[in-house]
């Protein structure tokens, strides 16, 4: 096929819910594409030989070899190429924002000027490690031989898991420390059922299972055993540390310990790890807002407010200080928030959350903003309008304008170096501390979504473990 037919064929479109049904139950979403729309779409593929699409992908997957083999129907084939860089094909096919990575750089995209119309990178990528996990086609994993090297993974969002697959694979005797009751960090507390269903990430963690990984859940390193004591009491020769940026910020605003105010964070947890939209089979509550706002312009904030649609909410309101070009949140995120009846309210932001005079929230006062010049982050920045101020009427409020460092493990570990925002300061080269009492720990800065701009990826450059020393 010439370059001229490949750029006649018709992007695949993603098979999804209807938006009016979709909006109140927590199945997934995306469909997924069937074996004649990935082999079509990754029919569209180029070829190009400097392949530039690997230039987004953290961990440089070979995409032009994976997407020649979906193309002849090797579906096989391609998840092989994309596992040897890659371990969570079908989390990050779902969650990743290719429009900001590979897809980014791909060729077709350029030439028909528009991301949009890129190759369906991520799309492929899912179906390739759907088809293998629903059809039992999965190949086992080659580990090599024990190395006597004992390795302890504090966490078990995505670069966790990433690190604990490879340690494992390498021969070392790996150990995964985990916080909560279930294992997937950010992917199990943070991103809903309805964009990654959990069935996924359970299956990923009982593949670190059959690779040897010991698993110990309720476990909190700083608390329940100190980081130091795992490298000088209990033998470790390495520890990873991956404790996510679960620290949530509010706006420090007068009415933000009204009861009806959530941390994105909070509100999240209770419906995603607890299951709290179950109501009658789950422990745990959660609050039945009917007019609810939800502050912020991310992928946390899009999350929050669909979630808000499916637990109940009459109305949702997005509540974002800048244009919606501005938005940090993937388009197709934002789009889909759109289609289920999320209400946006752009170049606006909170002012003070007013309450009943019962201790619960009765509205929100907001300021209408205008944009000036760009910030440090290349975005031009808001400026209020005076004068401007309006009220929301609703009764919860969602703040979803970003997360810190989880602070515990600094808090307890002596001798750690941090930066101003809380973060482990790392040799950027070898992504390891400094020596703590003759040894040495890797730490990344959070669990993160594989590239979806929550944190780090799950890129491993520049990672340098004790089979890599």
């Amino acid at each position: 096929m010439t370059p001229k037919e490949r750029m006649a064929l018709p992007p695949q479109e993603m098979p999804q819910q209807d938006p009016a049904v979709r909006a109140h139950n927590m199945n997934e979403v995306a469909l997924g594409y069937t074996a004649e729309m990935a082999k079509a779409e990754a029919s569209r593929c180029l070829q190009c030989p400097t392949k530039p699409c690997m230039q987004g992908c953290p961990v440089a997957i070979n995409i032009p070899g994976f997407l020649a083999k979906a193309a002849a129907g090797d579906f096989a084939g391609a998840l092989r190429v994309i596992k040897e860089t890659s371990l969570l094909p079908a989390v990050c096919g779902r969650v990743c924002p290719q429009e900001k990575q590979c897809q980014k750089f791909c060729t077709m995209g350029k030439l028909l000027k528009d991301v949009e119309k890129s190759v369906a990178i991520g799309r492929v990528e899912r179906f390739c490690a759907d088809l293998a996990r629903e059809t039992g086609a999965e190949e086992p994993v080659a580990c090599a031989p024990k190395t006597g090297r004992k390795v302890a993974v504090i966490g078990s969002g995505p670069a966790s898991i990433t690190c604990a697959a490879d340690c494992a694979k390498a021969g070392h005797a790996v150990t995964l420390f985990e916080a909560f009751h279930k294992c997937g960090g950010v992917l199990v507390y943070g991103i809903p059922e309805f964009r990654l269903p959990k069935a996924i990430v359970q299956h990923e963690i009982e593949g670190l299972e059959k690779l040897g990984v010991t698993i110990d859940t309720n476990y909190v390193v700083g608390r329940t055993r100190k980081l130091k004591d795992l490298l000088e009491k209990d033998g470790f020769d390495a520890v990873f540390v991956g404790t996510g940026a679960g620290l949530p910020k509010f706006m420090g605003i007068e009415g933000e310990n009204l009861n009806g105010v959530f941390s994105a964070n909070e509100y999240l947890t209770r419906a995603n790890l607890m299951k709290a939209y179950r109501e009658g089979q789950a422990d745990t509550p959660f609050w039945h807002g009917k007019k609810v706002a939800v502050l912020g312009g991310g992928n946390v904030a899009m999350d929050a407010s669909r979630m808000a649609l499916r637990l109940g909410a009459e109305k949702v309101y997005l509540v974002y200080r800048r244009s919606e070009a501005e938005m940090p949140a993937r388009r197709e995120e934002v789009h889909h928030a759109k289609e289920e009846g999320v209400e946006f309210h752009l170049l606006e932001n909170a002012k003070r959350i007013l309450g009943d005079g019962h201790g619960a929230v009765a509205g929100l006062e907001c300021l209408k903003y205008e944009l000036g010049a760009p910030d440090a982050s290349g975005r031009r920045s808001p400026v209020a309008i005076p004068g401007s101020e309006f009220t929301l009427d609703v009764d919860t409020v969602v703040v979803a304008v970003g997360n810190a460092s989880n602070p515990l493990i600094p808090a307890t570990t002596e001798g750690l170096e941090v930066n101003r925002r809380g973060n482990i300061v790392v040799n950027p080269e070898t992504n390891m501390t400094r020596r703590l009492r003759g040894r040495r720990h890797r730490a990344r800065r959070g669990d993160g979504h594989p590239r979806d701009g929550r944190g780090p990826a799950r890129g491993r450059r520049h990672q340098r473990l004790p089979h890599q020393r």
